[in-house]
């Protein structure tokens, strides 16, 4: 038998809880997204339920920010006060027009301040809108930024901290180059007919801005708008221009292709293109490569592909002698090994990078390289576990293919356009083989193709495209990989070409050849976790299998997370997704704290730990879901329950579900409370559902059903019951409502023959 505690909200107290977590603040953009080192600037934050916000956290630390302002939409209540308002000063100035005389002079009485409040409340109803054309980013806050002198320089993550809780992250940069930016935007072209009767349309686009290099541009690009930028360069200056904006906000739920598709282009003093990039590889931001061939004045122009445009088209645009890193070989190490990776790109004072070991590091990585004072564009590392070997030429066809002893991860390159690597093992009959390119997760411009061909020389496999759920911003999912069983002894051929053709000394790769590794990562939804105190919230795990891993992971947190408690923490065998809880036990109202998960295995007879990454759970043009990974999982304890009533869950746990049968769970809880309880279910599994609720001797029964056919035997996870509070009509009239109080602690189930 198990029991877990949970706590009921009552009386007045009880709604705006409840509506505190509900509306928990959502950020759609932050303008400027970035600032210098040293600098005190104004950043606009446009998202919903901003309302409450109080103060801004940004990673890493350095940063500090007081509010100033905050606006949103009017509501047709104040539209509606407002108008009776306009009506009563109207009809003020008619009756002391009717006075006079001259009806066309200024009425006797009518002041000045009179005047001033009847233009403005004229304004305000000129720009009301029934329906905001983006509601998702209706709000603005806006916060007076300093960031401090000895700041991190890098990419943070920013989060608005409000009453009702904490917000998701956004990307913020901390940068060392002197930044300018145009004045926040707001929607132009869906302005009232009524407002721009009133205030003249300016122009669509701004007027030209000229800056002094290296320099830092921010902006934001409305429908129509094409930004230009001016700036001198001298002859033979080797300038790099990279714009950041899909990098800024990844992904537009409500969007095609679903994020802002930034364009460059380059003209020199005369007006003629010179230069133009709409990505930067499969990178949607594009950067250009420009060796300036005069002295004079150029201009770099930015625009939406499409000439789409709103407050959430956020761009920041790097304009200088800046290094930047285009290429770099080997891509990985083994993590116990020490590793010397060549650099190519423009501006790079040192070609080479010294990469420490890092024992018991495995995974993907973010180096960081200098470049005298400058540091380059992050680059993607991966550490292994495997032997390595570098990849050597010739071995373009099968009687130069280059023997290789497996298990091992080959390090190599297309060189030119048309190359293909081929390499040769010797195999058994039942072997399993795994057969893994890693290039485009590791930014390389490689759109790999395997092949693996049998003794006989007939094909046995072939692979172009395998999506990896943890690249969660690599949208052109381009690595390939093969898991076959051999079918006979002998030796075998495995060539690695580009699927276009394509070549040169970038298409670099990691070769992972060798017999399946089972394993799992793990990622945990959201990142930013609101609870009140002593409340429980789900998480929602999931677990990246790897090579035919199916076994069960347990989820933990570290030792010195001591104010939360994990419930239902595990992920069952062959499950890649689950629901879990968070309460927060020993938490104080007002508490922000970051908690570490991790998971451990048993894999191949030893336990496997690895971390629990945070991410977002962000959708992509109406249909397509990433999960984007976040720096730091931050809990926020936004409130505290005012009274509680112990409730336990008094079954035997998992709760066993017979397929097309019943099952109870009982809660304890005080008879005169139970009777006006409810539960439903949170996104609970295909099949299963609440058949009734009763009252019981000690509380409240919950009867489970199982739908034939639809949950298998077998099947195993966690349910999460939100329970609800009736409250009885305050007359015989008026309907009784129901409030949610949150969730219970997750119980275990198994589905059951």
């Amino acid at each position: 038998m198990k029991a877990f505690t949970f706590a009921f909200l009552t009386g007045a107290c009880l709604t705006a809880q409840v509506a505190s977590a509900q509306n928990l603040p959502h950020i759609g953009y932050v303008y400027p997204a970035g600032g210098r080192q040293g600098s005190t600037f104004q950043v606009v934050v446009g998202g919903q339920y901003l309302g409450s916000a109080t103060n801004l956290l940004v990673t890493d630390g350095g940063v500090t920010a007081e509010l100033r302002d905050y606006s949103r939409p009017m509501t047709q209540r104040e539209f509606n006060e407002l108008r009776e308002q306009m009506e009563e000063l109207r009809k003020k100035r008619q009756a002391l027009q009717s006075k006079g005389k001259n009806r066309k002079a200024p009425a006797r009485g009518w002041t000045a301040a009179d005047e001033r409040l009847f233009a403005e409340v004229r304004m305000k109803l000129a720009k009301f809108q029934r329906r905001p054309p983006n509601p998702a980013i209706a709000e603005t806050v806006t916060l007076s930024v300093s960031i401090a002198a000895d700041a991190k320089p890098g990419q943070r993550e920013l989060r608005l901290r409000s009453a009702t809780g904490l917000s998701n992250p956004m990307v913020f940069k901390v940068g060392v180059l002197p930044e300018v930016a145009e004045k926040p935007e707001t929607t132009k072209e869906e302005r009232p007919a009524a407002f721009r009767r009133l205030v003249p349309e300016t122009p669509v686009n701004p007027p030209e801005m000229t800056v002094a290099i290296p320099v830092v541009v921010n902006g934001q690009i409305m429908a129509g708008d094409v930004d230009r930028i001016k700036f001198r360069a001298r002859e033979g200056q080797k300038l790099v221009i990279a714009a950041s904006a899909r990098e800024l906000v990844p992904y537009l739920p409500d969007a095609v292709p679903g994020w802002f598709q930034a364009t460059l282009a380059l003209f020199d003093s005369k007006g003629r293109e010179i230069a133009y990039d709409d990505d930067f590889r499969f990178h949607p931001d594009p950067v250009l490569f420009f060796t300036a061939p005069a002295n004079g004045e150029y201009a770099v122009e930015i625009k939406d592909s499409i000439y789409r445009g709103r407050e959430d088209f956020v761009y920041r645009i790097e304009i200088g002698e800046l290094p930047f890193v285009t290429g770099v070989f080997p891509m990985g190490a083994n993590a116990g090994s020490e590793a010397t990776a060549e650099l190519s790109g423009w501006n790079l004072r040192e070609q080479t990078l010294n990469v420490p070991a890092r024992p018991g590091s495995m995974g993907i990585e973010q180096l960081h390289p200098r470049s005298g004072d400058a540091t380059a564009n992050p680059i993607p590392f991966e550490r292994g576990d495997l032997p390595e070997i570098l990849e050597q030429e010739p071995n373009n066809d099968k009687s130069a293919a280059a023997p290789v002893k497996l298990p091992v991860v080959v390090n190599g390159r297309i060189d030119a356009a048309g190359d293909a690597d081929l390499f040769r093992f010797e195999g058994k009959a039942g072997m399993e083989i795994v057969a893994e390119t890693a290039a485009r997760r590791l930014n390389s411009p490689l759109d790999s193709i395997l092949t693996l061909a049998g003794p006989d020389g007939k094909t046995v496999a072939a692979n172009d495209d395998f999506e990896d759920k943890g690249a969660g911003l690599t949208t052109h999912q381009a690595d390939s990989r093969i898991l076959v069983k051999l079918p006979a002894d002998g030796v075998y051929t495995l060539q690695l070409a580009d699927t276009q053709g394509k070549g040169g000394i970038e298409y670099a790769y990691r070769l992972r050849l060798s017999a399946p590794q089972p394993g799992f990562e793990l990622r945990v939804v959201p990142s930013s976790v609101t609870v009140r105190a002593g409340g429980t919230v789900p998480l929602t795990v999931y677990a990246l299998r790897k090579d035919g891993f199916d076994g069960e992971i347990l989820i933990s947190t570290d030792e010195g997370d001591a104010g939360v408690v994990l419930s239902g923490a595990r992920v069952p065998p062959g499950v890649e997704q689950v629901k879990i809880t968070l309460t927060a036990s020993n938490s104080r109202q007002g508490d922000i704290f970051p908690i570490n998960l991790e998971g451990r295995a048993l894999v191949g007879g030893k336990v496997v730990t690895r971390p629990v990454v945070p991410a977002e759970d962000m959708m992509q043009a109406f249909f397509y879901r990433h999960l984007v990974p976040s720096k730091e999982m931050l809990v926020c304890v936004s409130g505290a329950f005012p009274q509680r009533w112990p409730v336990q869950i008094a079954s035997d746990l998992p709760v066993k579900i017979p397929e097309g049968g019943t099952a109870s769970v009982r809660l304890t809880m005080p008879r005169a409370n139970s009777d006006r309880a409810q539960v439903t279910l949170c996104e609970p599994p295909e099949g299963i559902t609440i058949r009734k609720i009763a009252p019981w001797a000690r509380g409240t029964e919950i009867i489970l059903a199982c739908e034939s056919g639809k949950a298998k035997p077998g099947t195993r996870g966690n349910l999460i019951f939100e329970p609800q509070f009736a409250r009885a009509p305050a007359n015989k009239k008026a309907s009784g409502t129901r409030n949610p109080m949150g969730s219970l602690p997750a119980v275990p189930f198994e589905i059951v023959k």
